[in-house]
């Protein structure tokens, strides 16, 4: 990575339709916010194919548009190989998007895929529970995760981009 090439971030879940884009929308935001867009491109995928071209479920964008995060604009699309060379951090939501992830992530790019939790221990959880079959509450806790995870995760990549 050059000193003038972006940081590139990858979130990554199932379908690509509740929990990453929560995570794309949400580390957007903070980006953005921290006047950074020009630095960090974020982006999500899924590792099942089977929302692509679709929109975040309008769960997910009816509670992300209540803490001002409008997701509207995400399409779903499947992770690839070549993420893996795009990407400088790709984080899986949970375990077994991880073990889908790294099923395809080629050996000499294992050190860019992690959980995204892995980056708020404090939370003393390794997962972001998959929302879709359950209640408001599930959205809610996602995003609770996720902004903090996203905090954290921002305060890492500013620390890096500063030295």
């Amino acid at each position: 990575m050059t000193p003038t090439a972006p940081i590139r971030v990858l979130f990554v879940c199932m379908g690509n339709i509740c929990r990453s884009p929560t995570a794309h929308g949400v580390m957007r935001a903070k980006v953005q916010a921290a006047g950074l867009a020009h630095r960090i491109e974020v982006d999500s995928a899924g590792t099942h194919a089977y929302h692509v071209g679709e929109p975040p479920d309008e769960r997910t964008q009816a509670h992300a548009r209540r803490r001002g995060y409008d997701i509207s604009d995400l399409r779903a699309r499947a992770l690839v190989a070549e993420d893996f060379e795009r990407f400088d951090r790709v984080l899986v939501m949970d375990g077994a998007n991880l073990a889908r992830a790294a099923a395809l992530c080629p050996p000499a790019r294992r050190p860019r895929l992690d959980r995204l939790l892995a980056h708020a221990p404090a939370l003393r959880t390794p997962d972001v529970p998959d929302p879709y079959y359950g209640g408001s509450e599930g959205f809610e806790t996602v995003l609770d995760l996720v902004e903090a995870a996203c905090d954290a995760l921002l305060a890492n990549i500013q620390r890096e981009l500063d030295s």
